[in-house]
């Protein structure tokens, strides 16, 4: 089952850009004119009331463009319920994708685009088989796809007589992919030498100073681009460039590496002292990692997230084939 707002979101943010740049949705067709989800709620999105960065989970917002967020959500929830969710049925009939809506009430003051919200508007089943494939097959599926939006939109704009801009189109279907920032991991890594504190590499255990300090990616960058704060651990420099590098850590180096993992995380993230990044790590969490459901409150176990990146792991073995990465013994050194 997913939110019903969740792909909501997912469908304003691919539509924001290519309605505003005026590529066309459906014959005859030019900004938000005739198109159904295109409300008051997702003309006030277009006119500035939020930001494409805003069209992210854990995003925060408040006042107008709270209320437009709303809006705009239950305008694209009630599109996918009454159009392409409905029309899209087996050959023998039924839906292939049944949808269960829910009242959400009016626009909140302010709001917080996590699970809990995202599922107010209801959700959509996805078949088990349909949601495996997909999986496995999205290095494929997501250019055909891509690429027949693109024909259409053109086959539009040449039956309106209009020269169409494969360019423009291009550009305004990009997905605003998670940048490769580990700066704030690594000034907190570097707070944590200043004061004294001991941090090891997550890996080996060995001691680190700020010259042989690396941030690595727990999942390599290269297979899943996760920008998370769990998917963010100190590392020796030699450990992250040397060995380790493009690879996908064992289950045995995983299991072996747990409690300075989650040490890490309760020293960086975690501390009573911080409200925010607590928060975040719960948020982040959920949103990307198998298992943890909506959870109760605004944090996250950090043993139920860290059980969560062992079926990740899994994941990414089964359906990318990531090369696995077993620690030479001789580099190991105890905490």
């Amino acid at each position: 089952m997913l939110p019903l707002g969740l792909l909501a979101l997912n469908w304003l943010r691919l539509y924001r850009p290519l309605v505003a740049a005026r590529l066309p949705q459906a014959p005859n067709n030019a900004g938000p004119e005739g198109l159904g989800f295109a409300g008051p709620g997702f003309r006030a999105l277009l006119a500035g009331a939020a930001t494409e960065a805003d069209l992210r989970i854990g995003s925060r917002l408040g006042g107008a463009a709270a209320k437009a967020m709303h809006a705009a959500l239950g305008e694209a929830a009630r599109t996918i319920a009454r159009m392409p969710a409905l029309y899209m049925t087996y050959p023998q009939g039924g839906p292939i994708l049944p949808v269960q809506r829910s009242r959400t009430g009016s626009a909140p003051e302010a709001l917080l685009l996590d699970a809990a919200y995202l599922r107010s508007f209801g959700s959509v089943r996805v078949p088990l088989h349909l949601w495996r494939a997909l999986q496995r097959f999205a290095a494929w599926v997501e250019p055909a796809l891509v690429a027949e939006w693109t024909r259409l939109m053109g086959d539009y704009a040449r039956r309106m007589g209009q020269v169409f801009d494969a360019g423009a189109a291009a550009a305004a279907m990009r997905w605003a992919e998670p940048e490769r920032d580990v700066a704030l991991s690594r000034r907190l890594a570097l707070g944590l030498l200043e004061d004294g504190a001991p941090l090891r590499c997550a890996w080996t255990g060995r001691a680190l100073v700020s010259a042989t300090l690396d941030i690595d990616h727990l999942f390599p960058w290269s297979a899943w681009p996760c920008g998370d704060l769990w998917n963010l651990l100190p590392a020796h420099r030699e450990v992250n460039q040397r060995l380790k590098r493009d690879r996908l850590p064992s289950a045995p180096v995983l299991a072996a590496a747990e409690a300075r993992i989650l040490g890490w995380w309760q020293a960086a993230y975690l501390q009573a002292n911080d409200r925010l990044l607590p928060v975040r790590f719960g948020h982040e969490a959920r949103a990307s990692l198998p298992g943890l459901g909506a959870g109760r409150g605004e944090y996250c176990d950090p043993e139920q997230v860290f059980a969560a990146i062992g079926l990740q792991r899994l994941r990414l073995r089964q359906d990318q084939q990531v090369p696995e990465w077993t620690m030479p013994r001789d580099s190991r050194e105890s905490p």
